[in-house]
């Protein structure tokens, strides 16, 4: 091990190629004893000269240094003076010698941080960041890949321009508009809205339609029982007001099952978690349990929702832990998900306070964080006033859009179908509705939420 990190060294300080290769996977905390330190000195020297340092001038810098201080000053010395006894190896062989290197350390590392964390030595982290930490360190490797040359890529180039990426569609035509053509697998979307206006509707319409059109659907509640999200499924699926499905006969309840089981050769999962118990961590063991006992894997999951999960890096609030930084942490470990998993996450959070009495809600009215949308791929509002709730309508602002120009169908509309739990397209003239008319039946009391529902 002493052998390889000291030709790893040398060949640091002597070969300009090997160097720009393996640097940026190659970390201080993987070396050891006198290794560290001079492996820091060359990453100094490389960061402030820009040049191959050699042994007379990491000695210096040695000689300058605070690990002149250090009780190995010896062994520091005498392996840098070592460093000029170079001999040519095969590059390739030692750029996979230090890559396999670099894995077993990360993994040791990994190992040795993830029993801290089981002693309660890691105040910060908690158990369910152990398979994440375990991931990273699995997942160390030497990238080839150095950038994109903007004129020897251009084929590349023109290629991705034309690849017809793989999307999930709506069934809501000015939605597909603004996406163009549904949302993209590793992305985070969210739904902002007040309590009572459609959050929880909406992701069941989508879920809804995602299993009609047969794809695999995991639907995650933290807010209602497994069973009231089905009994939306339900209504929307059967066509049925929700306040008749405990009516229906026992007989036409089956038809309509097998009706749609003959339909679609998608499959929905309903799981339900406590409220604030549950993060990435449980999810993705869920992933793994449902693959490996009902050979199940989601197209797309939707979790109810965001601000309501728990963080697997974060013990929940606390006098270092703030909501902004809480509800960041937990937006980016479900985009992190996504993007492990290969499939779009839809979820949702609430208006402020201030954000609950306004008619064109804005992205610094999401509650909690503002982290949420910085991390957020596609952010939509729901907007419902009296105006539009007497239309069976409710309105869609985009607030943040990484698929397409959010200036572009800034605010549109679409109705509503409260007692089937459904979305649906509405007339192209519905949409002449402007904010401004929106805006002119909100109180002019501040404390009169009488008007509107956000």
């Amino acid at each position: 091990m002493t052998n390889l990190q000291t030709l790893i060294l040398k060949n640091l300080t002597a070969d300009e190629e090997y160097c720009r290769k393996a640097l940026p996977h190659v970390k201080a905390e993987y070396f050891e004893n006198e290794h560290q330190p001079v492996y820091q000195l060359i990453l100094q020297f490389l960061s402030k000269f820009n040049k191959l340092p050699n042994s007379a001038a990491l000695d210096i810098e040695f000689q300058n240094s605070d690990y002149i201080n250090k009780a190995n000053r010896n062994e520091i010395h005498n392996l840098i003076v070592e460093l000029n006894n170079y001999e040519e190896v095969n590059r390739e062989w030692l750029l996979n010698s230090t890559e396999e290197w670099c894995k077993q350390r990360a993994v040791y590392l990994a190992i040795i941080k993830s029993i801290g964390i089981i002693d309660g030595k890691e105040q910060q982290l908690t158990n369910g960041a152990i398979p994440g930490i375990l991931s990273k360190a699995l997942s160390v490797s030497f990238d080839t890949n150095v950038g994109h040359d903007y004129f020897e890529n251009s084929n590349n180039r023109y290629d991705f321009y034309h690849l017809q990426e793989d999307k999930i569609p709506f069934d809501l035509s000015l939605f597909n508009t603004i996406t163009k053509g549904g949302v993209s697998n590793k992305t985070l979307n969210i739904i902002l809205a007040g309590t009572g206006v459609g959050k929880s509707l909406a992701m069941c319409h989508f879920a809804s339609s995602n299993l009609s059109a047969g794809q695999n659907v995991l639907y995650i509640t933290l807010e209602m029982a497994e069973e009231r999200i089905a009994e939306r499924i339900d209504a929307n699926l059967f066509d049925v007001p929700i306040d008749q499905l405990e009516t229906l006969p026992r007989e036409l309840f089956d038809s309509k099952v097998n009706k749609l089981k003959g339909k679609t050769r998608g499959r929905l999962i309903v799981k339900e978690y406590p409220t604030a118990t549950a993060h990435v961590g449980h999810f993705r063991a869920l992933l793994d349990e449902l693959k490996l006992k009902k050979d199940f894997k989601p197209d797309v999951i939707y979790i109810d929702y965001l601000n309501i999960c728990a963080s697997s890096r974060m013990k929940g609030l606390s006098s270092s832990v703030n909501t902004y930084s809480l509800i960041k942490a937990i937006a980016e470990e479900l985009r992190g998900l996504a993007v492990e998993q290969n499939l779009p996450i839809w979820s949702a959070t609430q208006v402020t306070r201030t954000g609950f009495g306004n008619t064109d809600v804005e992205l610094t009215d999401t509650s909690e964080s503002f982290g949420l949308p910085a991390t957020a791929d596609l952010m939509v509002a729901l907007i419902s006033t009296e105006q539009l709730e007497g239309m069976n309508q409710v309105m869609v602002k985009q607030l943040k859009n990484r698929y397409n120009d959010p200036t572009q169908n800034k605010r549109f509309v679409v109705g509503i179908d409260r007692a089937k739990m459904r979305l649906y397209d509405v007339e192209d003239s519905a949409q002449t509705l402007s904010s401004d008319e929106i805006t002119t039946s909100a109180p002019t009391n501040n404390n009169d939420f009488s008007a509107f529902k956000i």
